[in-house]
Order: C-alpha cells, then structure tokens, then sequence
C-alpha cells in the first residue's frame, strides 16, 4: 500500500493520529524535565486541501472536516492546533505531524525531523524555517537508530512510512527491536494502515514477539464488516505510553468514533496490549 501524505492530509486517519499525539505530549509534558521528538518520515509537514492532490481523493471531508463540524470539547485541542496553521473559519491547510509537534515545544524540548524524499525534505525545511526543528534527509531507520539514545532522558520517536514497500513492517519490526535495546524506556509510536484483519493479526504477533514488556495497539476500523482490497482505517502501536495518557484515553477514543464513522457504520476504535 503506497500511503504518500499529500493524498490523504486530513483524512479519518491523521484525526487520529494527531489527537493521540496531543494528548501523549500532553501527558508526558505534566513532567518538566526536557524531551526529544524525532519524527523519522516527516513529510512536506503542510499541506494544502484544496490541493490536486488531496482533491484527488477527497478524504479530508470524511476526516478534519468531521472534526470542525462537530462540537465535542475534546476535539477542542486537536481542532485549535488545525486552526492554528490557518485563517478564517475553516481549514484550507492541515499540518502534518511536524507542525503538530513544533505547536506543542516547550523552550527546553527539542525537535528532529527526517525526509528521505528530496523534493519533500526541501519543502519540509521552508515550512519549518520558523521554528527551533533540526531537518535532515536520511534514510528513515538508519537516522531513527543513529538518534537514539537521544541527548535528554526522556523523548519520542514518530514513525509514519508511506508503506511503498513491500517489507516496510519487517524493517519497522527490526528497528523496533534494535531501538528498544538501545533505549528501553522510551515512548515509540508507529503509524499503520489497516486493509484486512489477517495480515494485521500476523503483524501484531510478530511484534508480540519481541517481547517489548509496554505496546499498546489502538486500531481503528471504519467499517462494520471488512472491505477487501480497500483502505479500511489505520492504527497506531505505541511503546511505553505513559499512565496519564492511557487513563484519558477510552473518553478520547470514543469521541473520535463517533465523528469519523462512516454513514451507515458504528466503526471500531480499540486498543489492546501486546505482551508476549
């Protein structure tokens, strides 16, 4: 599955994903002491709505645009962080994870972001020239490794590959291995598409088995019954997500449900914990 972040900004998806993020920095900021966050496929970190490519698909209707049309508080932070990259009522823009996570820095937090796809990384720099962000073009799980352990105790690691290739899990299942030895204690989150059931439930038992003592699986599926050969929604796994952030969580989930089900579906948004 080729999942390029220009044809799908804003989607059900990045809902998701950027509300969790929100409230993972949220809680780990309840600590003052600084962190790191490396985001290692960061994108072009803005992109346009209104553009050919994310016209081509459309999806920001069923996804940000939910999001703005619906009224419930706890989609105010995800909303206001939208809105900050944009003027007037509505969203023409949406910031991708980079921009999401420079809105959340504070003076003693630091930024790293990574784009291998020269085109992407140039645009990514203009995007980010205002703010405190270190870019670098490298490949994707070389850098994540080279980062870690990073130079504050604490941190994040970001990974959101496009899935071009046909071993991106086996790579995304190595690294995890190797980071995790290197760094056991930080917080990882890895972004996925969700396209059928079986080859999810192989995945998440080959992650299973690296005996990671803290992953937790939050899937999100859109529809009622599995539609084959078709995007079907997306998912996050993340390592040693901190307490604060698994306790707010259920209220969360159930909010970002209810606006992006698809008419006609209840959809599923679940989490699960993958011990060994």
């Amino acid at each position: 599955m080729n999942y390029r972040h220009s044809f799908h900004a804003g989607n059900s998806a990045d809902v998701v994903k950027h509300s969790l993020l929100i409230a993972l920095m949220r809680a780990l900021q309840q600590k003052p002491g600084a962190l790191t966050l490396i985001d290692t496929h960061a994108g072009c970190g803005l992109y346009d709505l209104g553009g050919d490519e994310a016209q081509r698909t459309g999806e920001s209707a069923q996804g940000v645009l939910r999001a703005f049309a619906d009224q419930n508080p706890l989609l105010d932070a995800y909303r206001a962080a939208v809105q900050a990259v944009n003027v007037g009522t509505g969203p023409q823009l949406y910031p991708g994870s980079p921009r999401f996570l420079a809105q959340l820095l504070r003076p003693q937090d630091l930024l790293i972001l990574n784009e291998k796809h020269p085109e992407d990384a140039y645009t990514l720099r203009g995007v980010m020239r205002a703010t405190s962000a270190a870019v670098h073009e490298r490949d994707a799980y070389e850098l994540w490794l080279a980062m870690l352990p990073p130079r504050t105790a604490r941190g994040v690691v970001v990974v959101d590959p496009p899935y071009e290739q046909l071993d991106e899990r086996d790579r995304i299942t190595a690294t995890l291995a190797a980071a995790h030895r290197k760094w056991a204690h930080g917080v990882t989150v890895i972004w996925y598409p969700l396209k059928d059931r079986a080859t999810h439930s192989r995945w998440k038992a080959q992650v299973r088995k690296l005996g990671i003592p803290k992953v937790l699986g939050v899937e999100h599926w859109l529809y009622d019954e599995d539609r084959p050969g078709i995007y079907n929604g997306a998912g996050l796994f993340i390592v040693n997500p901190p307490y604060a952030f698994t306790q707010a969580l259920p209220p969360l989930l159930d909010a970002l449900r209810a606006v992006l089900a698809p008419e006609g579906h209840r959809g599923e948004l679940t989490t699960e914990w993958l011990s060994a």
